[in-house]
């Protein structure tokens, strides 16, 4: 569930603190600020809004405070602001000509001139509203019924109200269903229903320990449970994955094996990074290969497993009858070594042909073939037809036999070890490659985000212009141009990646 939340602020009488903090929390935790007013956007409208002025107060960008000014940023973390007037009583009129509602918003945000007190305390709120949140609407809204019905306004049908008000209504809330944002931290990283309440547990308990809220300790706590529920989550994946693959266990080649693994270890990285939280170091990645790869191990012991499993039950079936013939000495007597070594050929040969046997089956017929070799010497001794010259020459096939398994053996091992280093390589390549599609959709996002902002500090300028406060006007410049800046910066990052 993402987290856009639409937030009515109305300030009450009472606790002029709780009020601030209510109001702070407002800002923290939505994506679109809705302050709602009586009449006409006028200053005493405006000194309902009090709070706006102190939010540098009530809220910090980040733990430690130097000197440079970072004001500029708030409008990169805070809500849009729409200002809903309820009530309107006035015609959308300027200089005589018709005027839209926001246009109606921003000339009600016009400054005076002026560095006197009076013009100081007009301007801040208006100055706090256009600095802060980084989108400005409007919605004026007639009486929704007549005096009379206003009485019992609750219990009216849709149908008893006034026509326009309920046109207005749509619109509004057409809008904020359509036009609201999604809750996003810094990057563009979408808030989801459970960071939302990590977020909001973080920000009230900081209030309730006296001290101000602060948005990158915040951020930093969510990425600890996020990055290690990612971590979990990512694991989890590879292992449900996985075990789907372990009834076709035993792989006919490790290579299969490894290629399984790979489709696996991808559909986790896609988990992790789905969730993982400003993970800049990789710190929580790299522990994911590791953990990954710890369980890779597991999975291959299991094939292996299953491998071995499966040929020693090959060969106690082929061998069945040859083992019964053994326990009866029915080799053990002339000729008796011909017929032993027709009968372990046919098993070797079926055993050879037979699909399925996996990664082990050179190792298990190996292990196999070293278990009979006392019985095949016992046969050879028994079998008074062979000449000593015969016997050597079957001791010595037996070995040449057992020599060329062992260099078969050692060749498919080395096969195998560099399969798995061939492995780790792509690997490496896989989840380079992905945090760099991951690094590549935040930089796009972050660019996206500072063109919003430089288009918002560009109407701010021209307020600020028409006011006549030059040094504000060229401090709006200045983030401005470091906005572009860090975008070309950017742009010419991705062209050298």
């Amino acid at each position: 569930m993402k987290s856009g939340l639409n937030t009515s602020f109305l300030v009450r009488q009472g606790d002029c603190k709780n009020d601030a903090w209510i109001f702070s929390l407002a800002v923290l935790l939505s994506s679109a600020f809705v302050f709602n007013s009586l009449g006409t956007i006028d200053q005493q409208s405006m000194e309902q809004l009090h709070y706006v002025t102190e939010l540098t107060k009530l809220i910090k960008l980040k733990s430690s405070s130097g000197e440079k000014d970072d004001t500029g940023e708030y409008k990169r973390f805070f809500p849009s602001f729409t200002w809903c007037v309820r009530d309107f009583t006035l015609l959308l009129e300027k200089d005589g000509k018709p005027i839209t509602e926001d246009e109606y918003l921003m000339t009600s945000l016009q400054m005076r001139r002026g560095t006197g007190k009076e013009a100081k305390n007009y301007n801040l709120p208006r100055e706090c509203i256009l600095h802060f949140f980084h989108t400005h609407k409007c919605f004026v809204f007639d009486r929704p019924a007549s005096k009379k019905k206003l009485q019992v306004l609750e219990e009216l049908e849709e149908s008893e109200l006034e026509e326009e008000f309920v046109e207005q209504a749509t619109k509004f809330y057409s809008y904020m269903i359509t036009e609201s944002l999604v809750k996003t931290l810094a990057g563009g990283m979408e808030v989801t229903g459970r960071m939302l309440a990590v977020l909001a547990d973080s920000y009230v308990k900081a209030i309730q320990s006296g001290t101000v809220p602060c948005m990158e300790n915040a951020v930093l706590a969510l990425s600890e449970i996020e990055n290690t529920g990612a971590l979990q989550d990512a694991l989890s994946k590879y292992e449900r994955e996985m075990d789907n693959h372990v009834l076709k266990f035993p792989t006919e080649t490790q290579q299969e094996f490894l290629n399984l693994h790979m489709e696996c270890e991808k559909e986790a990285i896609k988990v992790f990074l789905g969730r993982s939280l400003n993970d800049k170091e990789q710190k929580y990645q790299h522990k994911l290969k590791e953990l990954i790869d710890n369980k890779m191990n597991e999975y291959s012991t299991k094939n292996e497993t299953a491998s071995r499993d499966f040929c020693r039950k090959l060969l106690r079936q082929l061998s069945l009858t040859m083992e019964d013939d053994i326990l009866a000495g029915r080799y053990s007597k002339p000729g008796g070594h011909k017929l032993y070594l027709m009968e372990k050929l046919k098993v070797m040969e079926t055993y050879n042909v037979t699909p399925g046997k996996g990664i082990k089956g050179l190792e298990v017929i190996q292990e196999y073939v070293s278990e009979k070799k006392d019985v095949e010497a016992a046969i050879i001794q028994a079998d008074n037809t062979l000449t000593e010259k015969e016997r050597q020459l079957a001791e010595e096939r037996a070995q040449v036999e057992n020599a060329e398994r062992e260099r078969e053996i050692m060749e498919q091992n080395n096969r195998n070890l560099q399969e798995r280093m061939d492995d780790q390589n792509r690997s490496f390549e896989q989840h380079k490659q992905m945090v760099m599609d991951n690094m590549e959709r935040e930089r796009k996002m972050m660019m996206q985000q500072n063109e919003l902002l430089i288009k918002q500090k560009l109407k701010e300028q021209e307020v600020m212009m028409n006011a006549g406060f030059h040094d504000k006007m060229n401090a709006l410049q200045r983030e401005i141009n470091s906005l572009r800046s860090q975008n070309s910066s950017k742009k010419r990052r991705c062209i050298v990646m």
